[in-house]
C-alpha cells in the first residue's frame, strides 16, 4: 500500500466508494424487509409413525446373560462373582443360552482341548449373532490371538467391572480391559473378595486366597495369563469366610495357581491363615485346601499335618508331581526333585491317618524318555493313589517347552493308556466297606440318581436322595465300592444335623453379599434388580412418549 493511501485511511470502515450505499440509506430501507418462518426440514409428515423413531441406546440391566466357564475353581470363582455383580445391576442370568442377549465365556489355557472348546463357542454364538464378552486366562494370556480381535476382553483381575463391559458391549462396542490391581505398587489378590456373587452350589463358598506363581514352569502358559503371584490379606479371607457361613455355606474351598505360595509376597504364610479360618469354621462344616506344588509346602509340614487332623478341616491334599523323572522335572522347572515329592507323601501319612493326596501326571514331556516314564509308573505302583489326573502333554503357544521336539502322538497315547491302566488295576476303598462314616451331604451326583457327600479323608460317598440330607452331616454305613466311590445307606438312629449357627443356604441362583451394595440404605427405598428393570421401562416410556408429542407438536403447528 503507497504512503498516499496509509495517510487517507484512518479506519478500516473508511475504504468505501462514493457509490456505497450510505448508513442512512441503510437504515431506512429496514422498513421494507418483510420476515417469514423457516420451514423445518424434519420429516413431519408420518405422525401414525412411532414406528419411525429410533432410540440410539439400550436400557442397562434388562437384558439376560448365559455364563459359561472352563477349568479350575479359581475360574469357576471368578464366573460366580461376575454373574453375581451382573445380578445386582440388574442382569437376569440364565442357562438358556439361545434366549440370552449376551454370552460371557470363561476361559482356561492350561490344556489345547480347553481353548478348542472356548474357540468353538465363540463361534456358535457369532453365528447366532449374540453379543459377546470373553473372560479368563486365554485373552488375558494371548491378548492378539486371531480369533479374539474385535470382540470384548475382561482381564482376569478386572472382574469388577464387567457391568462396565457388557454394557458397552450390548452397546454393539468392542472394550479391552486388562491391568493388575495394585496396592502400594505391590500387585494384589485381584478384584475385592466382598463382591456380590452367585454361588453354583449355594452350600460349597470358592474363596482364590491368591493369584499367579512364583514359579514358571516351562510347559504352562498360566503365568502368562495369572503373572506374578498376588496374595490376599489374612482379613479379607476371613471376613468372605464368615460371611459364607452367614449365608448356610457348609464347605469352604481355597483355591489359587499354588496354596502353597500364599503369602510369601506380604510376608504371612499359609498356616498362618489356616490357623485364623479353623477359628470360623462350624462345628460340622468343612474346609478342603487347595493344589499346593512340593517347594512351598515342605518348610509348612508340621503345621499342614496338625491342620489337616482338625475336626473341621479334609484330610486330603493336591500334590502335582507331574513325572516320577528327576531329569524330566528338571526340564519342567518344576524346583523340586521326586525325593521331596515322596518326603511330603510320606510325612503326611504318617501323621494324618487315612489322608488322600492326589497328584497329576503329564504322560510324553518331549524329554522323557521310556525309562523316565517307567520311573512313574513305579511311583503309581508304590502309592496307588486314590485320585490321579492324568493329562497328555500339549505344547502350549508361548512356553518354552512348546518349541522342543514333540515324541510322536502315538507313543504319547501309548503312555498315557498304559498309565490309565494300572490306574484302573486298583480299588481304593474296598477295605472300607462296613465302615461307619460321619459325611457332610453337598452335592447331586451327575446322573441325578444320589447325593454326594464326603468323609473326613474327602473320599466320595452316594447316599440316597433324600432332601432333607441336603447341606447336612450324617452317619451312613458303607454298603458297596467302586473305583472312584462308596455307597452309604443312613446309620441306625443316625443323627442328621446342620453345622452349628449356621442357616439355611441361599436359594439357587440368589445373589450373595448383595447387601454390600445397599449397607444403610432403606430396603423399601432401595433399587433392587427388579425395580431397576421397572424404573429402566418407565424411563423409555417417557422418552418415546416426550418424542410422539414433539411431532405431534409440530404437525399442529403447521
Amino acid at each position: 500500500m503507497t504512503e498516499t493511501c496509509i495517510k487517507d485511511i484512518d479506519d478500516i470502515e473508511d475504504i468505501v466508494s462514493a457509490s456505497d450505499v450510505t448508513p442512512n440509506e441503510r437504515y431506512s430501507a429496514r422498513k421494507h424487509v418483510t420476515t417469514r418462518n423457516r420451514k423445518s426440514k424434519r420429516k413431519t409428515d408420518n405422525l401414525n409413525g412411532v414406528k419411525d423413531i429410533h432410540l440410539d441406546s439400550i436400557v442397562p440391566g434388562t437384558q439376560s446373560i448365559f455364563v459359561k466357564t472352563w477349568g479350575c475353581s479359581h475360574n469357576n470363582s471368578d464366573s460366580e462373582y461376575m454373574a453375581g455383580q451382573l445380578a445386582t445391576y440388574g442382569y437376569s442370568i440364565t442357562e438358556d443360552k439361545l434366549s440370552a442377549d449376551l454370552w460371557l465365556l470363561n476361559s482356561c489355557t492350561v490344556k489345547n482341548p480347553a481353548e478348542d472348546h472356548f474357540r468353538n463357542e465363540i463361534k456358535k454364538a457369532q453365528e447366532l449373532n449374540k453379543h459377546l464378552v470373553l473372560a479368563g486366562c486365554v485373552p488375558q494370556g494371548q491378548p492378539r490371538a486371531g480369533y479374539l480381535q474385535g470382540l470384548s476382553v475382561i482381564g482376569v483381575q478386572q472382574i469388577d467391572r464387567v457391568v462396565e463391559v457388557v454394557e458397552e458391549t450390548l452397546k454393539g462396542h468392542s472394550v479391552r480391559l486388562f491391568g493388575q490391581k495394585k496396592l502400594s505398587g505391590r500387585k494384589t489378590g485381584g478384584a475385592s473378595l466382598s463382591l456380590p456373587k452367585i454361588r453354583k452350589n449355594p452350600l460349597i463358598e470358592i474363596i482364590a486366597i491368591n493369584t499367579g506363581c512364583l514359579n514358571q514352569c516351562t510347559y504352562c502358559k498360566t503365568k502368562h495369563a495369572r503373572g506374578e503371584l498376588g496374595s490376599y490379606h489374612p482379613d479379607d479371607i476371613v471376613a468372605r469366610a464368615q460371611q459364607s457361613f452367614q449365608e448356610g455355606v457348609v464347605e469352604l474351598w481355597l483355591t489359587s495357581e499354588d496354596t502353597g505360595a500364599y503369602g510369601r509376597d506380604i510376608g504371612v504364610s499359609l498356616p498362618e491363615l489356616l490357623w485364623r479360618l479353623v477359628d470360623t469354621i462350624p462345628d460340622g462344616a468343612r474346609l478342603r485346601l487347595g493344589m499346593t506344588n512340593p517347594p512351598y509346602i515342605l518348610e509348612h509340614l508340621e503345621d499342614i499335618a496338625k491342620i489337616l487332623n482338625h475336626p473341621s478341616v479334609y484330610s486330603f491334599l493336591h500334590v502335582p508331581v507331574q513325572s516320577a523323572s528327576d531329569s524330566v522335572l528338571m526340564d519342567m522347572k518344576r524346583e523340586y526333585c521326586i525325593a521331596d515329592f515322596k518326603h511330603v507323601v510320606e510325612f503326611l501319612k504318617k501323621r494324618v491317618p487315612d489322608i488322600t493326596i492326589a497328584t497329576d501326571i503329564i504322560c510324553g514331556f518331549p524329554t522323557e524318555t521310556d525309562e523316565d516314564f517307567e520311573e512313574t509308573m513305579q511311583l503309581v505302583e508304590e502309592y496307588k493313589f486314590p485320585s490321579l489326573f492324568i493329562n497328555q502333554f500339549f505344547p502350549r503357544p508361548g512356553t518354552p517347552a512348546a518349541k522342543l521336539r514333540r515324541i510322536h502322538p502315538q507313543e504319547v497315547k501309548r503312555r498315557t493308556k498304559k498309565l490309565s491302566e494300572l490306574f484302573q488295576s486298583y480299588r481304593p476303598y474296598d477295605h472300607k466297606l462296613g465302615e461307619f462314616q460321619k459325611v457332610l451331604v453337598t452335592e447331586v451326583s451327575h446322573d441325578k440318581q444320589y447325593y454326594v457327600a464326603h468323609n473326613k479323608c474327602y473320599d466320595q460317598v452316594l447316599v440316597p436322595k433324600t432332601e432333607e440330607l441336603m447341606g447336612k452331616l450324617v452317619e451312613v454305613k458303607i454298603v458297596d465300592t467302586g473305583k472312584h466311590y462308596m455307597k452309604g445307606v443312613l446309620a441306625r438312629d443316625a443323627r442328621i444335623a446342620r453345622p452349628d449357627g449356621v442357616p439355611p443356604p441361599l436359594r439357587h441362583g440368589e445373589v450373595s453379599g448383595s447387601d454390600i451394595l445397599t449397607a444403610g440404605c432403606d430396603t423399601n427405598t432401595s433399587i433392587s434388580g427388579p425395580l431397576w428393570k421397572y424404573v429402566a421401562v418407565i424411563a423409555v416410556m417417557v422418552v418415546v412418549l416426550s418424542r410422539l408429542c414433539y411431532l405431534i407438536g409440530l404437525k399442529l403447528a403447521q
